[in-house]
């Protein structure tokens, strides 16, 4: 046969009955994506079965055409989940894959699963598959790291820190109140998740290509079969829509984010500047020319990876931003960045929980730490306030204090009454216990406070939340 007889051969493609010329190799190429979305298989089965036995259900298929695609698509499941399935490039994608070798392996059949549905909406329906159980197996390893935090919490429960504003030494708070605020971030995290699922279960499958099918199918049987309690009410903004990935793609970002605001405390906390906690040497690494080094590379890989998470969700958003309706095929394009942030975000949830299970405060240290930096003056302020003096005059009489502590090279628990008695007459023997770490710290009653009262019940609260499944 000439070259230009090949050039004219009818394609083999499931789509290529319009078609007179094979498609050129550079454009399969291009415009494959089974390299990647190769990892719906499941999904995308799952979606099969139940389009088939909707089919069938409604007259469009026969049972037995139904029996037959069902056996087929458990084999090719089979098949890929042994790893002995060969996945083709010129077959485009997942779709067409199982598509082609389901003909192969039970015929003309195989030829009707495709009736009464796209690759535009199976495509809908497969990612909101894969969302659907990603997003519960992150909620999962959430719950595993807010359980990381309340043991450690529990176990530094009484133990005083420096707070930091500005990475200056602010006011004392217990070690746990400084952990359960990590509980409470992942918390919402867990809640955007939650709610991000509303979204997701949703059934796109029937909108076919744009404007749904004038084939008589059940789609709120299909919805029930796949455990959807949801059907899109819109062909058109089905095939197009993607805001449930941005969605799902913007919590992830937040929760690397928080993950990446723990590591930098971690190495700094690591330091030996700080030393206020010891990482296990499992989780760090050494210098190959400083033998003495031990690293926070798990932490700093994590803040690292915080880049591409958050690259992904702009990459998402500039995509969709120029798309007019319906589908486009541009929207091939939000997979790769949607399986990478899964691929980073889920494991850099569970290492940091593993971490976190090995994690010791250095108490010593943190009890030096709590040395300068003047930080029960908050108190000395509360108290003057307490005397009736207004807080901005307090304040200012705080900040004399202080200055004059500095000139002395002096703390304010070690001034004298007399010495007191030069910037406020109102300060009596009762300031003294409230100038201390202790006393600093257990005061702070307010709700949501650092007092020993306070955090005690928040830990009660968390563990029974967790014990709860909350």
């Amino acid at each position: 046969m000439s070259s230009a007889e090949q050039k004219k051969q009818a394609p083999a493609k499931l789509w290529g009955g319009r078609f007179s010329e094979k498609t050129a190799a550079s454009v399969e190429a291009f415009t494959a994506s089974i390299h990647y979305d190769a990892r719906l298989y499941r999904h995308d089965i799952a979606g099969s079965r139940a389009h088939a036995t909707m089919l069938a259900r409604q007259g469009l298929i026969s049972n037995e055409e139904r029996d037959l695609i069902l056996q087929g698509l458990t084999e090719i499941e089979a098949e890929i989940d042994a790893g002995d399935f060969v996945f083709r490039p010129e077959l485009e994608d997942i779709h067409m894959n199982i598509e082609k070798t389901l003909v192969e392996k039970i015929g003309p059949a195989g030829e009707k699963l495709h009736t009464a549905r796209s690759r535009n909406d199976q495509v809908a329906l497969d990612v909101r598959l894969y969302l659907r159980e990603e997003c519960r197996t992150l909620i999962g390893l959430l719950t595993g790291l807010q359980r990381a935090f309340v043991g450690l919490a529990r176990r530094y429960q009484d133990t005083v820190m420096p707070g930091y504003t500005h990475l200056q030494r602010a006011q004392p708070v217990l070690v746990a109140h400084h952990l359960l605020a990590y509980y409470e971030m992942f918390g919402r995290d867990k809640d955007r998740l939650s709610d991000c699922l509303k979204r997701i279960n949703v059934l796109p499958l029937g909108a076919a290509a744009l404007a749904g099918t004038g084939l008589p199918i059940d789609r709120e049987f299909v919805a029930a079969q796949l455990d959807f309690p949801a059907v899109s009410a819109n062909s058109m903004d089905t095939v197009g829509d993607r805001d449930f990935v941005v969605e799902f793609m913007g919590a992830a970002s937040l929760i690397q984010i928080h993950l990446s605001r723990l590591s930098e405390e971690l190495v700094l906390w690591a330091s030996e500047e700080f030393s206020f906690v010891a990482l296990a040497d499992s989780f760090c690494t050494g210098s190959s020319i400083m033998p003495q080094k031990k690293n926070p590379d798990i932490p700093e890989l994590i803040r690292g990876k915080t880049g591409r998470v958050v690259g992904n969700l702009m990459s998402l958003l500039t995509l969709l931003k120029g798309l007019p309706m319906t589908y486009n095929r541009d929207l091939q394009e939000d997979k790769e960045p949607l399986f990478d942030t899964v691929d980073t975000v889920l494991p850099s949830v569970a290492i940091m929980t593993e971490l976190l299970a090995n994690l010791e405060f250095n108490e010593e240290r943190l009890r030096k730490g709590m040395g300068g930096g003047y930080m029960t003056a908050t108190d000395l302020a509360d108290y003057l306030v307490l005397k009736n003096i207004p807080f901005r005059q307090a304040h200012a009489i705080v900040g004399r204090t202080v200055a004059y502590c500095i000139e002395q090279g002096k703390e304010l628990p070690e001034l004298t009454l007399e010495e007191l008695h030069n910037f406020s007459e109102v300060i009596g023997e009762d300031v003294f216990p409230l100038l201390t770490i202790e006393g600093s710290v257990n005061s702070r009653v307010s709700t949501g406070g650092t007092s020993g009262r306070m955090v005690a019940a928040a830990l009660a609260k968390a563990e029974a939340d967790l014990e709860e499944g909350r």
